[in-house]
């Protein structure tokens, strides 16, 4: 089984769990392309930073349904738009 892991930050991942949050961002360069593009998952596990693996409270599993590309302003990235992975979370 192929799993992408994402590691957050309590913020993002508590939003996650609230079910209030349907994409996870991750910035289109060289590094989350390798990861993402041309590449099959059957789970997403998001992490409440980098818990140990049978720390359950911390870890929210999900099947991996893909992604798409958006063009987003946000903090985390700095004033400009950018251009991301959106990571798409099925609740």
């Amino acid at each position: 089984m192929k799993i992408l892991n994402i590691n957050l930050k309590t913020e993002y991942f508590n939003e996650i769990k609230q079910g209030i949050k349907p994409f996870e961002f991750r910035l289109k360069n060289d590094y989350w392309t390798k990861r993402l593009v041309s590449r099959e998952y059957d789970e997403l596990y998001i992490k409440l930073g980098y818990p140990k693996a049978n720390d359950e409270k911390r870890i929210i599993k999900f099947p991996y349904i893909g992604y798409e590309v958006q063009n987003i302003t946000h903090s985390e990235f700095g004033t400009n738009t950018v251009e991301v992975f959106a990571i798409k979370i099925k609740y």
